[in-house]
């Protein structure tokens, strides 16, 4: 629990320059097996301000904390694990970042992830793949997968990932660890490097769902900078008692997730049955749209924003010659990767003439058709319950060079997505040393209550604090 960090800091039980030195062993032991960085800041300019933000009364008062490499960092290098941006060093700070900085985090260094969050295994990156600690030769999920890693090996207690179809839960499943998408417009987008904007979040992961909502805390609220964000009220919620709690199983996600999976969720189902909870099969219809309906949103969202990308306003600037259209074109091709051109071509033929009622406006009332279905599976429960990925952790190389394989991963996740509803995962227990992941879905602004929850459903579990046996 960071809340016994802190303290230990405060009161001097722990010296902050064992707590830095301690850190940085595990980077040097831990990093070249993982990679979970891209980039990580000088140990003594991080133990200088440890012991400058330790004086602070702030939440997170000389905490270390990964951040995402999508996520603006002033000062700090930020490359969306892209060609693209591989020299950029934003002259500001996200809101979440000073929002953060107000409390006394201190900033360990920037996550790896998928190159511009696309993807969901932290194998499209620039700068190479990040391993899952708990399997060298498995993925860590993605995008958010560095973030995760570093969680799971105990590098960091806390780390910011960003979701736009399941890319902090995806990692939080793989990696036994918590990770919240919170409800859209509670978390502030300023300075997160636009994928699709109507989907993603900002988002906290952590080992407990105690620390997952510190951090939430911390970085929500409503941002004059970001005209996506509201003006809400979400009051933290003391307690939940599982007994008589109403939880709705998601029969078409559990359906279409591996055996293995299956196993480990119904044992945990199990567990809160033995506890009062009240459980109850629903179907959310619609899930063989909700998929492809995601997709078309998010590439189309895709293409327009990294329409800046060009080597003339933005990004990899290696050619200048020329008329125009080669300048724009060896630019692109060279500082994108394969995955981001993939979408990029598909969201730009998904808008255009004559496709994009065809394609793009039935995506948008796909995605409302579900956001109503979720609505009414809410007036009848307290919470949606399903397995967070419906696949183990795959193997490095395993689903990288089929894209409907890795884009069907996401299945379950972009559900909240694309209804704007709060979804958390947290760790069911494992097969075969493998992790599955348990995911909550609630009402709008329900952020809270689902934290709580999972709080308690970590106490039946006695699953929580874990960290990847790694030598």
């Amino acid at each position: 629990m960071i809340s016994k960090l802190i303290e230990d800091l405060r009161n001097g039980t722990l010296d902050p320059e064992e707590y830095v030195e301690k850190t940085y062993e595990k980077i040097n032991r831990l990093e070249p097996k993982i990679r979970a960085f891209i980039t990580i800041r000088e140990k003594e300019e991080v133990k200088k301000e440890i012991k400058e933000k330790i004086r602070s009364k702030g939440k997170l008062a000389g905490i270390l904390i990964a951040i995402k490499d999508n996520i603006s960092t002033k000062g700090i290098r930020t490359t969306c694990a892209s060609k693209m941006l591989e020299d950029y060093i934003p002259p500001y700070d996200a809101t979440v970042i000073e929002k953060l900085k107000q409390e006394g985090a201190v900033i360990l260094g920037k996550t790896n992830m998928d190159e511009f969050a696309m993807g969901s295994t932290t194998e499209t990156s620039y700068f190479g793949p990040t391993r899952n600690p708990w399997d060298l030769e498995r993925t860590p999920g993605g995008s958010s997968g560095g973030s995760g890693a570093a969680l799971a090996s105990g590098i960091v207690d806390i780390a910011l990932g960003s979701d736009t179809g399941g890319s902090i839960r995806a990692p939080a499943a793989f990696n036994a660890v918590f990770g919240l998408k919170p409800s859209y417009g509670t978390v502030s987008r300023f300075g997160l490097v636009a994928y699709a904007n109507s989907l993603e979040q900002i988002g906290p992961m952590a080992k407990n769902a105690e620390d997952l909502a510190v951090l939430y805390s911390i970085i929500s609220g409503d941002d004059p900078k970001d005209a996506t964000t509201i003006p809400f009220e979400q009051k933290i919620v003391e307690k939940v008692n599982l007994k008589n709690t109403k939880i709705g199983v998601l029969k078409d996600i559990v359906d279409a997730s591996d055996k293995p999976v299956i196993s480990v969720f119904n044992t945990a189902l199990d567990k809160l049955s033995s506890e009062g909870a009240i459980i109850k099969e629903v179907k959310l219809g619609y899930t063989d749209y909700a998929l492809p309906a995601y997709y078309i949103i998010a590439m189309s969202e895709a293409s327009s924003n990294l329409a800046r990308y060009d080597g003339v306003r933005y990004g990899y600037s290696k050619y200048s010659e020329g008329n125009w259209r080669e300048t724009f074109a060896k630019n692109r091709g060279e500082g994108f990767g394969i995955e981001v051109k993939r979408r990029i071509l598909l969201g730009s033929f998904i808008l255009s003439a004559g496709y994009y009622e065809e394609f793009y406006i039935k995506a948008l009332k796909i995605r409302r058709l579900i956001k109503d279905s979720i609505d009414n599976l809410l007036k009848e429960f307290d919470v949606i319950i399903s397995p967070t990925m419906t696949v183990l952790p795959p193997k490095i190389g395993e689903v990288i060079d089929d894209p409907v394989k890795m884009y069907a991963m996401d299945v379950n996740t972009v559900i909240a997505n694309l209804a704007g509803v709060p979804a958390l995962s947290q760790p069911a227990g494992f097969y075969n040393d493998l992790p599955v992941g348990l995911q909550l879905m609630g009402k709008y602004l329900s952020d809270y209550y689902l934290m709580t929850l999972s709080a308690e459903i970590e106490k039946v579990l006695k699953l929580y604090d874990l960290t990847a046996p790694l030598s």
